[in-house]
């Protein structure tokens, strides 16, 4: 069934030139994050690229990569492994592009997740205190209690981050510790994803001669790269538009309530173009890239665009309205699907507030726009805050292609701590000890 361009929709006149994309720049005080000693890498995975970061935190904030590479992803669709040889040798050449840079070896990465169709939602724990002091054993058994009623026998529990305890039904705290209560319920986020697609995940790092330390869900990579401190405590969705998939999550209170993950990004839309052309995928990437906008306006029809169509140097004339024309209807159904999920959540104002765009995706010309009609939400697009060392670049907005990794690199050097505690993770004083220190943080 072919698609048009809805006719009740109206946007300003598109823009001739790509713009800039806002980036913010936050400290380490300003994120509310502490960063742990040692290099760190981090590997993502994903449709169109994979990347690998070798870096560390600084005392005085931020993140400085001391090493880098990136590869053409191959085996991988949609967030889905296809083809477990050809991903090997992707992520074999990329890390060792990176290891190279600084003539080190690496083997704990942290890992973005994008495979076994993740999944998010929240469980609720209880126990009844019967008037007691509320103390660190009983919160670890409620936090025991989440993770065993999660568990499914072909899914793995990725994290379990907790959002706050309730004291008898009436006040909410962040460390019920201390507090004497009738009832105590513990809320969780869990987060996790088909069992065989992690093992798939597992073996294929193996024999790259990788081991995956943490997995992380991207859009919540996304969120740690863009976001600071106050708009994770006040409530913003952050949107990575990648290029086999989009996703989403929303942040308030300074935790992660929901995320998801929809199969759709902008290589549907590259597939769009070249259907609609019929031209290769590689000049319809290109036309996207230099000319492509998200929504039509009265100009397009008189903006011509040649099209080589042979190696003889034959030219064919379009306008930017056959090109939008192909564009519109896939971004358009894209935001009507995230729009769905935001207000299917069922998470009230948090879900409400404003929303941030990032990834390759959202490097599309106008398409802030259209998704502040569609969400009907403010709309802003960001790159990830300036991380050090990284290569110069004239355009700055194609990081925000980068988001996930730069959030990944976060997360390995301290922000995990902020938000859960893997209970897989192997700590010298013990899960008991790291979650007393957990809630400690949070005191």
């Amino acid at each position: 069934m072919s698609r048009s361009v809805s006719p009740s929709r109206h946007y300003p006149p598109a823009p001739q030139q790509k713009r800039a994309v806002l980036p913010i720049l936050p400290s380490e005080e300003q994120q509310g994050f502490v960063w742990t000693p040692g290099l760190k890498a981090v590997l993502d995975i994903g449709s169109t690229k994979t990347t690998c970061l070798i870096g560390q935190g600084l005392k005085n904030g931020g993140l400085r990569v001391l090493s880098w590479g990136w590869r053409r992803s191959e085996g991988v669709n949609s967030g889905a492994i296809v083809d477990t040889i050809q991903l090997e040798r992707v992520i074999r050449a990329t890390v060792g592009d990176a290891e190279r840079k600084i003539s080190r070896r690496i083997r704990d990465v942290t890992v973005n997740l994008a495979c076994g169709t993740p999944r998010s939602y929240h469980v609720d724990t209880f126990l009844a205190s019967n008037g007691r002091e509320v103390t660190e054993d009983d919160i670890l058994h409620l936090y025991g209690q989440a993770r065993h009623e999660a568990t499914e026998h072909d899914r793995r529990i990725v994290q379990a981050m907790p959002l706050g305890f309730n004291i008898d039904e009436t006040l909410t705290v962040l460390n019920p510790c201390g507090q004497r209560c009738e009832r105590l319920v513990g809320k969780f986020h869990i987060v996790d994803a088909q069992t065989s697609a992690l093992h798939t995940l597992d073996a294929v790092l193996r024999k790259a001669e990788l081991r995956a330390v943490d997995l992380l869900s991207n859009p919540i990579a996304s969120g740690l790269a863009v976001l600071d401190h106050d708009e994770r405590d006040l409530g913003v969705t952050v949107v990575d538009m990648g290029a086999g998939t989009t996703t989403l999550a929303v942040f308030a209170r300074g935790r992660v309530l929901y995320t998801r993950h929809i199969r759709v990004g902008g290589d549907h839309i590259t597939r769009d173009i070249a259907q609609s052309l019929s031209i290769q995928l590689e000049t319809a990437e290109r036309l996207k890239t230099l000319y492509g906008v998200a929504y039509a306006s009265a100009d397009d029809t008189s903006i011509p665009i040649a099209l080589p169509v042979s190696h003889r140097n034959i030219v064919r004339q379009i306008t930017r309205a056959d090109l939008v024309r192909a564009i519109a209807p896939r971004v358009e159904e894209t935001l009507e699907m995230l729009r769905y999920e935001l207000d299917g959540a069922g998470l009230g104002r948090p879900a409400e507030g404003r929303v941030i765009l990032t990834g390759g995706g959202a490097l599309l010309n106008g398409i802030d726009a259209v998704a502040a009609e569609i969400l009907n939400r403010p709309v802003q697009v960001r790159s990830p805050a300036t991380i050090r060392g990284l290569p110069e670049s004239d355009h700055p907005s194609i990081w925000a292609g980068f988001s996930t990794a730069a959030g990944l690199l976060a997360w390995a050097a301290g922000a995990r701590d902020r938000f859960c505690l893997a209970e897989h993770e192997a700590a010298p004083r013990g899960i008991a000890w790291r979650f007393a220190n957990f809630l400690r943080r949070k005191s």
